[in-house]
């Protein structure tokens, strides 16, 4: 898969992740938390920053590449705080899954780039 496509597909798991969590979890448990939006808020970032990692901008492909990783943790780390199986459970699997496979992405998009690179410099 595509460092871009994986960007987006990435955003549009997290926008839908956090607007469940934030409006549809709290039927079941009875509180809205506005953590949940979270995801959304970095779905809607990688959206904004689509742009430039569709166009190979170094830069901005690190960006998106240091934030899907801290998101990655964070949402690892909130996965081992929640106590039951519960929506919540599911929401942070789907986001640890969609993070991962974008970070896998992006890192084959880093090889193939440096072996293009070595290959037409050597």
């Amino acid at each position: 898969m595509k460092a871009a496509t994986a960007n987006l597909l990435n955003a549009v798991i997290l926008i839908a992740a956090g607007l469940y969590g934030y409006f549809l979890v709290p039927a079941t448990t009875g509180t809205q938390s506005p953590t949940a939006l979270i995801p959304a808020a970095f779905g809607i970032l990688f959206l904004l920053l689509h742009k430039g990692v569709a166009s190979a901008n170094k830069v901005v492909a690190h960006i998106v590449v240091i934030l899907t990783l801290v998101l990655l943790g964070m949402c690892i780390w909130r996965l081992t705080l929640v106590p039951v199986w519960d929506a919540k459970k599911y929401i942070f699997l789907i986001c640890i899954i969609s993070n991962a496979i974008a970070l896998v992405a992006f890192i084959g998009s880093f090889v193939a780039a440096r072996k293009n690179r070595s290959v037409n410099n050597g």
